[in-house]
Protein backbone atom coordinates (compact mmCIF):
# COMPACT_ATOMS: atom_id res chain seq x y z
CA UNK A 1 0.00 0.00 0.00
CA UNK A 2 1.68 3.19 -1.18
CA UNK A 3 -0.41 5.55 0.96
CA UNK A 4 1.66 8.13 2.86
CA UNK A 5 0.83 10.23 5.92
CA UNK A 6 -0.89 13.01 3.95
CA UNK A 7 -2.91 10.62 1.84
CA UNK A 8 -4.15 8.93 5.00
CA UNK A 9 -5.22 12.32 6.36
CA UNK A 10 -7.13 12.95 3.12
CA UNK A 11 -8.85 9.57 3.45
CA UNK A 12 -9.90 10.42 7.01
CA UNK A 13 -11.17 13.80 5.82
CA UNK A 14 -13.26 12.23 3.05
CA UNK A 15 -14.74 9.74 5.52
CA UNK A 16 -15.76 12.52 7.92
CA UNK A 17 -13.19 11.32 10.46
CA UNK A 18 -11.04 14.49 10.37
CA UNK A 19 -12.22 18.07 10.90
CA UNK A 20 -10.21 21.07 9.68
CA UNK A 21 -10.07 24.10 11.97
CA UNK A 22 -8.88 27.19 10.08
CA UNK A 23 -9.31 29.74 12.87
CA UNK A 24 -6.48 30.74 15.20
CA UNK A 25 -6.07 28.29 18.09
CA UNK A 26 -3.83 28.59 21.15
CA UNK A 27 -1.45 25.60 21.27
CA UNK A 28 -2.30 25.20 24.95
CA UNK A 29 -5.86 24.28 23.98
CA UNK A 30 -5.03 21.54 21.47
CA UNK A 31 -4.88 18.58 23.84
CA UNK A 32 -8.23 19.22 25.49
CA UNK A 33 -9.94 19.95 22.17
CA UNK A 34 -8.74 16.62 20.75
CA UNK A 35 -9.89 14.88 23.92
CA UNK A 36 -13.39 16.29 23.44
CA UNK A 37 -13.62 15.63 19.71
CA UNK A 38 -15.22 12.59 18.07
CA UNK A 39 -12.91 13.03 15.06
CA UNK A 40 -9.27 13.80 14.43
CA UNK A 41 -8.53 17.55 14.35
CA UNK A 42 -6.32 19.50 11.93
CA UNK A 43 -5.28 22.89 13.36
CA UNK A 44 -4.27 25.01 10.37
CA UNK A 45 -3.38 28.17 12.33
CA UNK A 46 -1.60 27.64 15.63
CA UNK A 47 -0.82 30.95 17.33
CA UNK A 48 2.91 31.67 17.42
CA UNK A 49 3.91 28.99 14.89
CA UNK A 50 4.19 28.72 11.13
CA UNK A 51 3.31 25.01 11.05
CA UNK A 52 -0.10 23.30 11.38
CA UNK A 53 -0.78 20.50 13.89
CA UNK A 54 -2.83 17.34 13.43
CA UNK A 55 -3.80 15.07 16.32
CA UNK A 56 -6.15 12.21 17.14
CA UNK A 57 -5.79 10.41 13.81
CA UNK A 58 -5.80 6.93 15.40
CA UNK A 59 -7.69 7.83 18.57
CA UNK A 60 -10.66 5.52 17.91
CA UNK A 61 -11.13 1.88 16.97
CA UNK A 62 -12.64 2.99 13.65
CA UNK A 63 -9.71 5.22 12.67
CA UNK A 64 -7.16 2.65 13.84
CA UNK A 65 -8.91 0.10 11.62
CA UNK A 66 -8.90 2.52 8.68
CA UNK A 67 -5.20 3.25 9.18
CA UNK A 68 -4.31 -0.40 8.58
CA UNK A 69 -6.53 -0.68 5.50
CA UNK A 70 -8.80 -3.18 7.30
CA UNK A 71 -12.56 -3.68 7.38
CA UNK A 72 -12.75 -4.46 11.10
CA UNK A 73 -10.49 -4.13 14.11
CA UNK A 74 -9.86 -7.87 14.41
CA UNK A 75 -8.22 -7.89 10.98
CA UNK A 76 -5.36 -5.76 12.29
CA UNK A 77 -4.04 -8.66 14.35
CA UNK A 78 -4.19 -10.95 11.31
CA UNK A 79 -2.40 -8.37 9.19
CA UNK A 80 0.27 -7.84 11.84
CA UNK A 81 0.78 -11.60 12.26
CA UNK A 82 1.26 -11.92 8.49
CA UNK A 83 3.75 -9.03 8.54
CA UNK A 84 5.73 -10.65 11.36
CA UNK A 85 5.80 -13.94 9.47
CA UNK A 86 6.65 -12.27 6.15
CA UNK A 87 8.66 -9.09 6.82
CA UNK A 88 9.79 -6.96 3.91
CA UNK A 89 13.22 -5.34 4.48
CA UNK A 90 13.35 -1.55 4.02
CA UNK A 91 14.64 -0.02 0.82
CA UNK A 92 17.39 2.62 0.92
CA UNK A 93 16.84 5.76 -1.16
CA UNK A 94 19.11 8.78 -1.59
CA UNK A 95 16.76 11.61 -0.64
CA UNK A 96 13.19 12.62 0.17
CA UNK A 97 10.86 15.65 0.42
CA UNK A 98 11.84 15.86 4.10
CA UNK A 99 15.09 17.49 2.88
CA UNK A 100 13.32 20.58 1.50
CA UNK A 101 14.31 22.51 4.66
CA UNK A 102 17.33 21.55 6.77
CA UNK A 103 18.53 23.28 9.93
CA UNK A 104 21.90 22.48 11.54
CA UNK A 105 24.15 23.97 14.19
CA UNK A 106 22.82 27.09 15.87
CA UNK A 107 19.79 27.09 13.56
CA UNK A 108 18.45 23.97 15.26
CA UNK A 109 15.50 25.22 17.31
CA UNK A 110 12.85 22.88 18.68
CA UNK A 111 10.89 25.91 19.87
CA UNK A 112 9.92 26.56 16.25
CA UNK A 113 8.00 23.26 16.17
CA UNK A 114 4.41 23.43 17.50
CA UNK A 115 4.91 20.80 20.20
CA UNK A 116 1.83 20.95 22.48
CA UNK A 117 1.52 20.46 26.19
CA UNK A 118 -0.97 17.73 27.08
CA UNK A 119 -1.81 17.25 30.76
CA UNK A 120 -1.89 19.79 33.57
CA UNK A 121 1.06 18.23 35.34
CA UNK A 122 3.32 17.59 32.31
CA UNK A 123 6.95 18.57 32.80
CA UNK A 124 7.09 20.32 29.41
CA UNK A 125 6.19 20.04 25.73
CA UNK A 126 6.57 16.41 24.68
CA UNK A 127 7.32 14.95 21.24
CA UNK A 128 5.05 11.89 21.23
CA UNK A 129 4.89 10.55 17.67
CA UNK A 130 8.54 10.15 16.75
CA UNK A 131 9.54 6.83 15.18
CA UNK A 132 13.05 6.34 16.53
CA UNK A 133 15.63 4.30 14.59
CA UNK A 134 18.89 3.21 16.20
CA UNK A 135 21.70 0.77 15.45
CA UNK A 136 23.96 -1.29 17.70
CA UNK A 137 27.28 -2.43 16.22
CA UNK A 138 26.60 -6.04 17.18
CA UNK A 139 22.85 -6.30 17.72
CA UNK A 140 21.58 -4.63 14.55
CA UNK A 141 18.70 -2.19 13.99
CA UNK A 142 15.88 -1.21 16.31
CA UNK A 143 12.83 1.00 15.84
CA UNK A 144 10.37 2.18 18.47
CA UNK A 145 8.14 4.99 19.66
CA UNK A 146 9.67 7.00 22.51
CA UNK A 147 8.77 10.37 23.95
CA UNK A 148 11.11 13.36 24.09
CA UNK A 149 10.62 16.20 26.57
CA UNK A 150 11.91 19.55 25.28
CA UNK A 151 14.50 21.01 27.67
CA UNK A 152 16.40 23.46 25.46
CA UNK A 153 16.19 24.46 21.81
CA UNK A 154 18.51 21.58 20.85
CA UNK A 155 18.26 19.32 23.91
CA UNK A 156 15.63 16.86 25.10
CA UNK A 157 15.23 13.95 27.44
CA UNK A 158 14.13 10.52 26.23
CA UNK A 159 12.02 8.12 28.26
CA UNK A 160 13.74 4.73 28.18
CA UNK A 161 13.17 3.57 31.73
CA UNK A 162 11.31 0.42 30.62
CA UNK A 163 13.58 -2.53 29.74
CA UNK A 164 13.54 -2.81 25.95
CA UNK A 165 15.92 -3.00 23.01
CA UNK A 166 16.39 0.77 22.75
CA UNK A 167 17.35 0.97 26.41
CA UNK A 168 19.80 -1.89 25.84
CA UNK A 169 21.36 -0.07 22.86
CA UNK A 170 21.70 3.14 24.93
CA UNK A 171 23.14 1.22 27.89
CA UNK A 172 25.76 -0.45 25.70
CA UNK A 173 26.74 2.91 24.19
CA UNK A 174 26.89 4.43 27.67
CA UNK A 175 29.24 1.66 28.79
CA UNK A 176 31.45 2.45 25.77
CA UNK A 177 31.25 6.15 26.79
CA UNK A 178 29.85 6.93 23.35
CA UNK A 179 26.69 8.73 22.21
CA UNK A 180 24.07 6.61 20.44
CA UNK A 181 22.99 8.16 17.09
CA UNK A 182 19.23 8.07 16.48
CA UNK A 183 16.85 9.46 13.89
CA UNK A 184 13.39 10.65 14.97
CA UNK A 185 10.79 10.64 12.18
CA UNK A 186 7.64 12.66 12.95
CA UNK A 187 4.53 12.55 10.77
CA UNK A 188 4.72 9.01 9.42
CA UNK A 189 1.96 6.67 8.31
CA UNK A 190 0.46 4.46 11.06
CA UNK A 191 2.03 1.47 9.28
CA UNK A 192 5.42 2.65 10.52
CA UNK A 193 4.06 3.54 13.96
CA UNK A 194 2.52 0.09 14.38
CA UNK A 195 5.56 -1.74 13.04
CA UNK A 196 7.91 0.14 15.36
CA UNK A 197 5.52 -0.39 18.28
CA UNK A 198 5.88 -4.17 18.02
CA UNK A 199 8.49 -5.44 20.48
CA UNK A 200 10.48 -7.64 18.14
CA UNK A 201 13.31 -9.90 19.29
CA UNK A 202 16.87 -8.60 19.04
CA UNK A 203 18.09 -8.78 15.48
CA UNK A 204 14.62 -8.27 13.94
CA UNK A 205 14.20 -4.95 12.14
CA UNK A 206 10.79 -3.44 13.01
CA UNK A 207 10.87 -1.45 9.77
CA UNK A 208 10.74 -4.80 7.95
CA UNK A 209 7.56 -5.57 9.91
CA UNK A 210 6.21 -2.17 8.86
CA UNK A 211 7.04 -3.18 5.29
CA UNK A 212 5.07 -6.39 5.80
CA UNK A 213 2.09 -4.32 6.95
CA UNK A 214 2.38 -2.10 3.89
CA UNK A 215 2.91 -4.98 1.52
CA UNK A 216 5.99 -3.19 0.17
CA UNK A 217 9.32 -1.92 1.48
CA UNK A 218 9.50 1.19 3.65
CA UNK A 219 11.80 3.77 2.09
CA UNK A 220 14.66 4.93 4.33
CA UNK A 221 16.87 7.88 3.46
CA UNK A 222 20.26 8.82 5.00
CA UNK A 223 20.64 11.52 7.64
CA UNK A 224 23.17 14.30 6.98
CA UNK A 225 24.88 14.66 10.37
CA UNK A 226 24.78 11.08 11.69
CA UNK A 227 25.22 7.68 10.06
CA UNK A 228 21.59 6.65 10.44
CA UNK A 229 18.55 6.36 8.14
CA UNK A 230 15.16 7.99 8.65
CA UNK A 231 11.71 7.30 7.18
CA UNK A 232 11.77 9.03 3.83
CA UNK A 233 8.06 9.92 3.80
CA UNK A 234 8.16 11.67 7.20
CA UNK A 235 7.02 15.25 7.60
CA UNK A 236 9.86 16.16 10.01
CA UNK A 237 13.11 14.40 10.97
CA UNK A 238 15.30 15.10 13.97
CA UNK A 239 18.90 13.86 13.75
CA UNK A 240 20.10 13.26 17.26
CA UNK A 241 22.34 11.45 19.72
CA UNK A 242 21.47 9.93 23.06
CA UNK A 243 24.27 11.35 25.18
CA UNK A 244 26.29 9.05 27.49
CA UNK A 245 24.95 10.79 30.58
CA UNK A 246 23.25 7.70 31.96
CA UNK A 247 19.91 7.68 33.74
CA UNK A 248 20.70 10.78 35.76
CA UNK A 249 18.48 13.65 34.55
CA UNK A 250 14.85 14.29 35.61
CA UNK A 251 12.33 13.60 32.85
CA UNK A 252 8.53 13.89 32.94
CA UNK A 253 5.93 13.94 34.32
CA UNK A 254 3.55 12.94 31.54
CA UNK A 255 0.00 11.64 31.09
CA UNK A 256 0.67 8.00 30.24
CA UNK A 257 -1.13 5.14 28.50
CA UNK A 258 -2.26 4.12 32.01
CA UNK A 259 -4.70 7.07 31.96
CA UNK A 260 -2.73 8.33 34.96
CA UNK A 261 -0.02 10.91 35.42
CA UNK A 262 3.34 9.16 35.36
CA UNK A 263 5.95 9.99 37.94
CA UNK A 264 9.23 11.83 37.52
CA UNK A 265 11.70 9.53 35.74
CA UNK A 266 15.50 9.61 35.54
CA UNK A 267 16.69 9.35 31.95
CA UNK A 268 19.47 10.24 29.51
CA UNK A 269 19.73 13.49 27.57
CA UNK A 270 19.42 13.77 23.77
CA UNK A 271 21.27 16.32 21.65
CA UNK A 272 19.46 17.39 18.45
CA UNK A 273 22.04 17.92 15.70
CA UNK A 274 19.77 18.72 12.75
CA UNK A 275 16.10 19.28 11.87
CA UNK A 276 14.87 18.48 8.37
CA UNK A 277 11.33 18.98 7.14
CA UNK A 278 9.08 19.50 4.18
CA UNK A 279 8.63 23.16 3.30
CA UNK A 280 4.93 22.86 4.23
CA UNK A 281 5.44 20.31 7.03
CA UNK A 282 2.58 19.11 9.25
CA UNK A 283 3.38 18.42 12.89
CA UNK A 284 1.73 15.25 14.20
CA UNK A 285 1.01 15.07 17.93
CA UNK A 286 0.08 11.57 19.10
CA UNK A 287 -2.65 12.16 21.69
CA UNK A 288 -2.41 10.13 24.89
CA UNK A 289 -3.69 7.72 25.95
CA UNK A 290 -6.05 6.37 23.28
CA UNK A 291 -3.92 6.92 20.18
CA UNK A 292 -1.29 4.82 21.90
CA UNK A 293 -3.84 2.22 23.04
CA UNK A 294 -5.61 1.42 19.78
CA UNK A 295 -2.46 0.54 17.88
CA UNK A 296 -0.68 -1.06 20.83
CA UNK A 297 -3.41 -3.64 21.39
CA UNK A 298 -2.93 -5.60 18.12
CA UNK A 299 0.78 -6.08 18.89
CA UNK A 300 -0.23 -7.77 22.15
CA UNK A 301 -2.75 -9.99 20.38
CA UNK A 302 -0.12 -11.18 17.92
CA UNK A 303 2.48 -11.86 20.62
CA UNK A 304 0.03 -13.75 22.87
CA UNK A 305 -1.20 -15.89 20.01
CA UNK A 306 2.39 -16.74 19.02
CA UNK A 307 3.28 -17.71 22.60
CA UNK A 308 0.24 -19.97 22.87
CA UNK A 309 1.00 -21.52 19.50
CA UNK A 310 4.48 -22.34 20.75
CA UNK A 311 2.90 -23.91 23.85
CA UNK A 312 0.68 -26.00 21.54
CA UNK A 313 -2.54 -24.56 23.00
CA UNK A 314 -5.53 -24.12 20.67
CA UNK A 315 -6.85 -20.56 21.02
CA UNK A 316 -10.41 -19.59 20.20
CA UNK A 317 -10.31 -15.88 21.06
CA UNK A 318 -8.32 -13.19 22.89
CA UNK A 319 -9.36 -9.92 24.49
CA UNK A 320 -6.59 -7.51 25.50
CA UNK A 321 -8.86 -5.35 27.59
CA UNK A 322 -9.12 -1.59 27.55
CA UNK A 323 -9.55 -1.66 31.33
CA UNK A 324 -6.03 -3.10 31.42
CA UNK A 325 -4.85 -0.20 29.21
CA UNK A 326 -4.21 -2.72 26.35
CA UNK A 327 -0.91 -3.57 28.08
CA UNK A 328 -1.58 -5.46 31.31
CA UNK A 329 -4.72 -7.61 31.07
CA UNK A 330 -5.77 -10.39 28.72
CA UNK A 331 -8.68 -12.83 28.66
CA UNK A 332 -8.04 -15.90 26.53
CA UNK A 333 -10.49 -18.63 25.54
CA UNK A 334 -9.06 -22.00 24.56
CA UNK A 335 -10.19 -25.37 23.28
CA UNK A 336 -8.98 -27.11 26.37
CA UNK A 337 -7.21 -30.40 26.84
CA UNK A 338 -6.23 -31.75 30.25
CA UNK A 339 -3.91 -29.34 32.07
CA UNK A 340 -3.85 -26.81 29.24
CA UNK A 341 -5.46 -24.05 31.29
CA UNK A 342 -2.29 -23.76 33.34
CA UNK A 343 -0.02 -24.14 30.28
CA UNK A 344 -1.90 -21.31 28.58
CA UNK A 345 -1.42 -19.10 31.64
CA UNK A 346 2.31 -19.71 31.80
CA UNK A 347 2.74 -19.00 28.09
CA UNK A 348 0.63 -15.83 28.09
CA UNK A 349 2.22 -14.36 31.22
CA UNK A 350 5.60 -14.51 29.48
CA UNK A 351 4.42 -12.03 26.84
CA UNK A 352 5.67 -8.44 27.02
CA UNK A 353 4.42 -6.73 30.19
CA UNK A 354 1.21 -8.70 30.70
CA UNK A 355 0.36 -8.60 34.38
CA UNK A 356 -2.98 -10.41 34.83
CA UNK A 357 -4.31 -13.17 32.56
CA UNK A 358 -7.59 -15.10 32.74
CA UNK A 359 -7.96 -18.30 30.71
CA UNK A 360 -11.49 -19.57 30.00
CA UNK A 361 -13.11 -22.35 27.99
CA UNK A 362 -14.32 -21.79 24.45
CA UNK A 363 -17.95 -21.44 25.59
CA UNK A 364 -17.10 -18.14 27.31
CA UNK A 365 -17.28 -14.82 25.44
CA UNK A 366 -13.96 -13.10 26.23
CA UNK A 367 -15.46 -9.74 25.26
CA UNK A 368 -18.32 -10.02 27.78
CA UNK A 369 -17.09 -9.07 31.29
CA UNK A 370 -20.15 -10.68 32.89
CA UNK A 371 -19.51 -13.98 31.12
CA UNK A 372 -15.84 -13.92 32.18
CA UNK A 373 -16.72 -13.07 35.78
CA UNK A 374 -19.29 -15.91 35.76
CA UNK A 375 -16.56 -18.33 34.63
CA UNK A 376 -14.35 -17.17 37.50
CA UNK A 377 -17.24 -17.51 39.96
CA UNK A 378 -18.26 -21.03 38.88
CA UNK A 379 -15.02 -22.67 37.72
CA UNK A 380 -12.26 -21.40 40.02
CA UNK A 381 -10.96 -22.69 43.33
CA UNK A 382 -8.44 -20.16 44.56
CA UNK A 383 -6.00 -22.65 46.04
CA UNK A 384 -5.78 -24.59 42.78
CA UNK A 385 -6.54 -22.18 39.97
CA UNK A 386 -4.85 -18.87 40.88
CA UNK A 387 -1.15 -18.65 40.05
CA UNK A 388 1.03 -15.85 41.46
CA UNK A 389 4.52 -15.38 40.03
CA UNK A 390 6.50 -12.92 42.18
CA UNK A 391 9.63 -11.04 41.18
CA UNK A 392 8.88 -10.84 37.45
CA UNK A 393 9.99 -8.05 35.13
CA UNK A 394 7.50 -5.20 35.40
CA UNK A 395 6.74 -1.98 33.58
CA UNK A 396 7.96 1.07 35.53
CA UNK A 397 4.79 2.96 34.63
CA UNK A 398 2.80 0.62 36.90
CA UNK A 399 1.80 3.06 39.65
CA UNK A 400 1.37 0.23 42.17
CA UNK A 401 5.13 -0.39 42.19
CA UNK A 402 7.77 1.46 44.17
CA UNK A 403 9.73 3.86 41.98
CA UNK A 404 13.22 5.28 42.34
CA UNK A 405 16.21 6.68 40.51
CA UNK A 406 17.87 4.01 38.44
CA UNK A 407 15.47 1.33 39.69
CA UNK A 408 13.88 -1.08 37.25
CA UNK A 409 11.08 -2.50 39.38
CA UNK A 410 9.91 -6.10 39.50
CA UNK A 411 6.39 -7.15 40.34
CA UNK A 412 3.95 -10.03 40.47
CA UNK A 413 2.16 -11.68 37.59
CA UNK A 414 -1.19 -13.34 38.28
CA UNK A 415 -2.96 -16.01 36.26
CA UNK A 416 -6.50 -17.30 36.80
CA UNK A 417 -7.44 -20.65 35.29
CA UNK A 418 -11.20 -20.22 34.88
CA UNK A 419 -11.65 -23.32 32.74
CA UNK A 420 -13.84 -26.25 33.82
CA UNK A 421 -11.74 -28.31 36.25
CA UNK A 422 -10.65 -31.79 35.24
CA UNK A 423 -12.82 -34.53 36.77
CA UNK A 424 -15.97 -32.42 37.06
CA UNK A 425 -18.87 -33.83 34.93
CA UNK A 426 -19.65 -31.52 32.02
CA UNK A 427 -23.38 -31.68 32.77
CA UNK A 428 -22.61 -29.58 35.85
CA UNK A 429 -21.95 -26.77 33.37
CA UNK A 430 -24.96 -27.14 31.08
CA UNK A 431 -26.33 -23.63 30.72
CA UNK A 432 -29.99 -22.72 31.05
CA UNK A 433 -31.61 -22.83 27.63
CA UNK A 434 -35.32 -22.21 27.25
CA UNK A 435 -37.55 -24.69 25.48
CA UNK A 436 -38.84 -23.56 22.06
CA UNK A 437 -36.45 -20.58 21.97
CA UNK A 438 -35.87 -21.26 18.28
CA UNK A 439 -39.54 -21.25 17.32
CA UNK A 440 -41.47 -19.17 19.87
CA UNK A 441 -40.58 -15.52 19.16
CA UNK A 442 -42.09 -12.73 21.23
CA UNK A 443 -42.33 -10.36 18.28
CA UNK A 444 -44.65 -12.83 16.54
CA UNK A 445 -46.94 -12.95 19.56
CA UNK A 446 -46.98 -9.17 19.88
CA UNK A 447 -48.18 -9.14 16.28
CA UNK A 448 -50.99 -11.54 17.18
CA UNK A 449 -49.67 -15.05 16.61
CA UNK A 450 -51.82 -17.81 18.16
CA UNK A 451 -50.72 -21.32 19.09
CA UNK A 452 -52.77 -24.38 18.16
CA UNK A 453 -54.63 -25.92 21.04
CA UNK A 454 -53.69 -29.52 21.78
CA UNK A 455 -56.16 -32.21 22.83
CA UNK A 456 -57.17 -32.21 26.48
CA UNK A 457 -57.47 -35.85 27.50
CA UNK A 458 -59.93 -37.46 29.89
CA UNK A 459 -58.69 -39.89 32.56
CA UNK A 460 -58.72 -42.92 30.24
CA UNK A 461 -56.81 -40.97 27.58
CA UNK A 462 -54.26 -39.91 30.22
CA UNK A 463 -53.54 -43.57 30.97
CA UNK A 464 -53.20 -44.38 27.25
CA UNK A 465 -50.77 -41.47 26.82
CA UNK A 466 -48.81 -42.65 29.87
CA UNK A 467 -48.31 -46.04 28.23
CA UNK A 468 -47.07 -44.38 25.03
CA UNK A 469 -44.61 -42.27 27.03
CA UNK A 470 -43.44 -45.35 28.92
CA UNK A 471 -42.75 -47.11 25.63
CA UNK A 472 -40.72 -44.14 24.37
CA UNK A 473 -38.54 -43.73 27.47
CA UNK A 474 -37.93 -47.47 27.65
CA UNK A 475 -35.92 -47.09 24.43
CA UNK A 476 -33.96 -44.01 25.52
CA UNK A 477 -34.22 -41.44 28.32
CA UNK A 478 -35.92 -38.16 27.40
CA UNK A 479 -36.01 -34.75 29.02
CA UNK A 480 -39.42 -33.64 30.27
CA UNK A 481 -39.61 -30.96 27.56
CA UNK A 482 -38.68 -33.51 24.87
CA UNK A 483 -41.63 -35.64 25.96
CA UNK A 484 -43.94 -32.62 25.90
CA UNK A 485 -42.77 -31.84 22.36
CA UNK A 486 -43.00 -35.42 21.09
CA UNK A 487 -46.60 -35.67 22.29
CA UNK A 488 -47.58 -32.11 21.43
CA UNK A 489 -50.88 -33.32 19.98
CA UNK A 490 -52.00 -33.18 23.59
CA UNK A 491 -52.00 -30.03 25.66
CA UNK A 492 -49.27 -29.73 28.30
CA UNK A 493 -51.73 -30.36 31.13
CA UNK A 494 -52.55 -33.81 29.73
CA UNK A 495 -48.83 -34.67 29.24
CA UNK A 496 -48.05 -33.58 32.82
CA UNK A 497 -50.91 -35.71 34.20
CA UNK A 498 -49.69 -38.73 32.17
CA UNK A 499 -46.21 -38.40 33.65
CA UNK A 500 -47.80 -38.00 37.07
CA UNK A 501 -49.67 -41.28 36.47
CA UNK A 502 -46.36 -43.06 35.70
CA UNK A 503 -44.84 -41.66 38.87
CA UNK A 504 -47.83 -42.70 40.97
CA UNK A 505 -47.68 -46.25 39.58
CA UNK A 506 -43.92 -46.31 40.34
CA UNK A 507 -42.87 -46.78 36.74
CA UNK A 508 -41.11 -43.41 36.28
CA UNK A 509 -37.50 -42.64 37.25
CA UNK A 510 -34.65 -40.36 36.09
CA UNK A 511 -31.17 -41.00 34.78
CA UNK A 512 -28.03 -39.24 36.08
CA UNK A 513 -28.64 -36.27 33.76
CA UNK A 514 -32.22 -35.76 34.94
CA UNK A 515 -33.94 -37.30 31.92
CA UNK A 516 -37.10 -39.40 32.34
CA UNK A 517 -36.54 -43.17 32.13
CA UNK A 518 -38.20 -46.42 33.26
CA UNK A 519 -37.69 -47.28 36.90
CA UNK A 520 -35.29 -50.19 37.30
CA UNK A 521 -33.99 -49.97 33.73
CA UNK A 522 -30.33 -49.83 32.79
CA UNK A 523 -30.65 -46.05 32.44
CA UNK A 524 -31.99 -45.43 35.94
CA UNK A 525 -29.83 -43.41 38.35
CA UNK A 526 -28.73 -45.22 41.49
CA UNK A 527 -28.53 -43.54 44.88
CA UNK A 528 -24.85 -43.24 45.88
CA UNK A 529 -23.82 -45.37 48.84
CA UNK A 530 -22.85 -43.29 51.86
CA UNK A 531 -19.39 -44.02 53.20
Amino acid sequence: MKENFRQFLDRLRQAGELVDLHQAVDIRHIATLVDQAKTALFFHKVIGYDMPVVSGIIRSKERATMSMGCENFGEIEQKLAAAIANPIPPRRVNGSPTREVTLVGDDVDLYKLPIPMSSIYDGGPMITAGVVIARDPELGMNSGIYRFIVKEKALTGIDIVTPNNMRLFAQRAFERKEPLPISISIGTHPFEITGSGYRAPLGVDEMAIAGGLRGEAVDLAPCSTIDMPYIADAEIVLEAEILPTGWTYPEGRFGEFTRLMGGLHWNPLVRIKAISMRKDAIYYNLHMPWENTWLAAPTRYASIRQALRTANVQVKDINVTLGGCAFWHAVISIKKGAGEGKNALLAALSVMDLKHVVVVDDDIDVNDPTDVEWAIATRVQGDKDVIVIPGARAKPLDPSLLQGAGVVPVGAKVGIDATIPEGIPLEHYERITYAYADTAKVDDYVKGKKDTIGKHGAEREVEDLANKILEAIDKAPLYYTDIAERFSGYDFNTVARALGHLHKTEKLWQDSRGRMCVRGSKFAAVLPVKK
